[in-house]
């Protein structure tokens, strides 16, 4: 999970919380989300630290959303305990079917992410700062707004947000598919923990503490793997791996909830 979601940038959070509502049936949906929320920022951080090394990680774009993103994902945290079992199944199915409806039906043009080619370090890489220069300041605002309420459902679902966040940026900010794979992990380290010190201050992480601790461990090594695996795997099989890792997700949970 730590691999692949690196790989993607999507965190691995639509991987952890199927394993999980699969595993404990019997969990709430606010247990299952601060387990898997507490595992994405492991993941997240081990990858960024792996990105920065690569100078693939737009900076301003990152730290901008973020900001816009903590009261979303602070938010969406509280908000958990209101859902039902059966609500959170379905709701979080479709989401995942909508996403990869949408990444397979429009495909996201992807430039300088050739298999062999190898990034300048950051600052001087021209996929993070002479692209922030490049950027309208109009769309830095409605990418902050959009960050706002990818930070609200993605931590209410549990799920990291990267699996909304990289389309985004690819789409509005023409983003090369492996910056903004990059950029996104860096938002969702820090989009997650915010919302899993809101699930420690509820008490509510209690309840996962070794579960998590269990999980961390593997997706910590996982996401340098992930990383590493980038440089030889191009942006539109990123692309398709993600659309169809999507699909087939959101299917076998809204399976689940119907029964």
């Amino acid at each position: 999970m730590g691999t692949y979601g690196t790989l993607i940038g999507a965190g691995g959070g639509f991987l952890v919380v199927p394993l999980l509502l699969v595993l404990y049936q019997a969990e709430d949906p606010e247990i299952i989300t601060s387990i898997s929320l507490a595992v994405i920022a492991f993941n997240a951080l081990s990858g960024s630290v792996a990105y920065a090394r690569m100078g693939r990680i737009n900076y301003k774009a990152g730290i901008l959303f973020s900001i816009a993103a903590i009261p979303g994902a602070v938010l969406g945290a509280l908000s958990t305990a209101l859902l039902s079992r059966l609500a959170f199944d379905t709701m979080f199915g479709l989401l995942l079917i909508i996403s990869s409806a949408y990444l397979l039906i429009h495909p996201i043009g992807v430039r300088n992410t050739s298999r062999k080619k190898t990034l300048p370090p950051y600052p001087h890489n021209p996929l993070t700062s002479d692209h922030s220069r490049a950027i309208h300041r109009d769309k830095f605002t409605v990418g902050m707004v959009l960050s706002f309420f990818v930070g609200y459902l993605s931590s209410m679902l549990g799920i990291g947000g990267g699996i909304i966040h990289v389309p985004v940026l690819v789409r509005l900010l023409d983003f090369p598919v492996h910056c903004a794979t990059a950029t996104s992990h860096f938002i969702l380290a820090v989009m997650a923990l915010s919302g899993t010190i809101v699930h420690v201050v509820t008490g509510t992480f209690y309840h996962g503490l070794h579960r998590t601790i269990a999980l961390s461990i593997g997706v910590i090594g996982g996401a340098q793997a992930g990383a590493a695996l980038s440089e030889h795997v191009s942006g539109s099989w990123i692309i398709r791996g993600l659309a169809v890792a999507l699909g087939v997700v959101g299917l076998r949970l809204l399976f689940i909830a119907l029964l």
